[in-house]
């Protein structure tokens, strides 16, 4: 299902979909949406989660947690936030609890997403 064909990556998200189909659906959308925004990013595994790294810097993560989808952000303190979606209270990181798909759109995950890519 990955758009780069790492086979790592998919058995990561083929194996996640065995054990938690919402989640796995919710992880899939997230990245291709990363992938959108940052076709030049290389997706990783590290950490537990899948990663996006561009020119040397990990922008964004997908970790999943027990009841939601966390997407993090390296340097989401300097992030512009104006609906407080952001949480976390560390010098640099930021992240935003993903519950179901319309979180996605809800919680703008685009606009974050594309903030941290031009950081």
């Amino acid at each position: 299902m990955n758009m780069k064909a790492n086979p790592e990556i998919d058995n990561f998200i083929q194996d996640l979909l065995f054990v938690d189909e919402d989640k796995g659906e919710i992880a899939i959308s997230l990245t291709k949406l990363v992938l959108e925004i940052a076709p030049s990013a290389k997706e990783d595994i590290k950490y537990g989660g899948l990663v996006f790294v561009s020119d040397k810097r990990l922008f964004c993560g997908i970790f999943i947690r027990k009841n939601h989808i966390s997407v993090e952000f390296d340097r989401g303190a300097e992030m512009q936030d104006p609906d407080n979606f952001l949480e976390g209270s560390g010098k640099n990181r930021r992240h935003l609890k993903i519950f179901q798909q319309e979180d996605i759109k809800n919680k703008k995950v685009e606009y974050y997403i594309k903030q941290s890519f031009k950081l």
